[in-house]
């Protein structure tokens, strides 16, 4: 038996990290020191599109892309820059969030409502192709 819900996890990440409004991650979303991340499965980024100029990293390799010292690191989460992670409906972006705050990345908030509330809101989508592989 589990003791702790989701839900319960979720709210506890929330009273540890920043978390941002639709209205204010569109407000700050073109500040050249901010970074979105949007970390849902790249099938949802197919199907649903992303917010342009988000930087696509999976949920279950953001860890390593973070850690300087994991063979997956990527040089973008060393740029010093706020980021501010999304998802579909605003709990894996506050686990997310948490995660890497723990890890010591700094500053990070996530996007409460996710990627759904940003559409509710009408900000901008743009489509993300799927990437075949090429023939030979």
């Amino acid at each position: 038996m589990i003791t702790k819900g989701i839900k319960q996890l979720c709210a506890e990440a929330e009273q540890e990290i920043e978390t941002m409004t639709v209205e204010q991650v569109m407000a700050a979303r073109n500040d050249p020191d901010v970074q979105l991340i949007d970390i849902r499965d790249i099938r949802e980024l197919w199907r649903d599109g992303t917010i342009p100029g988000a930087s696509h990293a999976p949920r279950g390799m953001l860890e390593f892309w973070v850690d300087p010292a994991s063979p997956y690191h990527r040089e973008e989460f060393a740029s010093g820059k706020k980021f501010i992670f999304y998802c579909a409906g605003g709990m894996r972006s506050a686990l997310a969030a948490q995660s890497v705050h723990r890890m010591g990345l700094a500053p990070v908030a996530h996007m409460a409502g996710g990627f759904g509330a940003w559409v509710k809101a009408e900000g901008e989508v743009e489509a993300k192709e799927a990437k075949l592989p090429q023939a030979k």
